[in-house]
C-alpha cells in the first residue's frame, strides 16, 4: 500500500492531526490510521514508505501501539519481515484504548485524589472548601469508575443499543424533556 488514494491520506492526516489533540504522537496515530485501513498486515518498511517518515520513527511508533494493544505483529507466509495489522472492531479498538487511558490516567488521578485527602483530613492548614472540592472529585471518578467496571463486559451490541437508547433513558428515569 504504498501509495495512497485521496480519501486514504485524507483520513490518516486527520488521524494523525486528531491524535495530537489527544495527546499521542502526530506519527503513532497516522501509522495506526494507516493500519486500520490496510486491507492486510503491513511491513514496517511500506509504513515509513508510505508515510514518508524515518523507518526508526515508524519502529518506535509500533512498539508504543502494541504497547497500547491496538496492533499486532504478524508472520506472512513467504516474507522473512514482520508484519503489523491493527484491530478491526472498531468497538472492540475502542474499549482497549479506553481501558489503556483509565489505567494510564483515571487510575492514578484516583489515587492522589485518595492521598490528598487523607493528607488533608489530617493536615490543619487544608481549608474544609479545598477538602470537599477534592472529595467531589474522588466522587466523580470513583461512580464513573465503578459504571465502567459494569459496562466494561458487555458485548458490544449492548454497548451499541445502549448509547442509541440516548433520551429514552432520560424518559424512562422520568428526568424530564431537558
Amino acid at each position: 500500500m504504498p501509495t495512497l488514494s485521496p480519501v486514504q491520506q485524507k483520513f490518516v492526516l486527520h488521524w494523525g492531526e486528531m491524535g495530537t489533540r489527544w495527546g499521542i504522537n502526530r506519527t503513532v496515530a497516522q501509522i495506526h490510521a494507516l493500519l486500520f485501513i490496510a486491507p492486510k498486515p503491513l511491513p514496517a518498511e511500506d509504513i515509513a514508505e508510505t508515510l514518508q517518515v524515518a523507518r526508526s520513527n515508524v519502529s518506535t511508533s509500533l512498539k508504543e501501539l502494541q504497547a497500547w494493544g491496538i496492533i499486532r505483529r504478524v508472520h506472512v507466509l513467504g516474507d522473512s519481515r514482520d508484519h503489523y495489522e491493527c484491530m478491526k472492531d472498531v468497538w472492540e479498538m475502542f474499549r482497549v484504548v479506553l481501558d489503556e487511558r483509565k489505567k494510564r490516567e483515571i487510575d492514578p488521578t484516583l489515587t492522589v485524589l485518595r492521598e490528598c485527602i487523607i493528607e488533608a483530613e489530617q493536615d490543619k492548614e487544608t481549608d474544609e472548601y479545598t477538602e470537599q472540592k477534592l472529595r467531589e472529585l474522588a466522587g466523580f471518578f470513583e461512580t464513573t469508575n465503578a459504571w465502567y467496571a459494569q459496562i466494561r463486559n458487555w458485548p458490544a451490541s449492548a454497548v451499541v443499543k445502549f448509547i442509541k437508547l440516548g433520551d429514552k433513558v432520560r424518559k424512562l428515569l422520568n428526568l424530564g424533556d431537558g
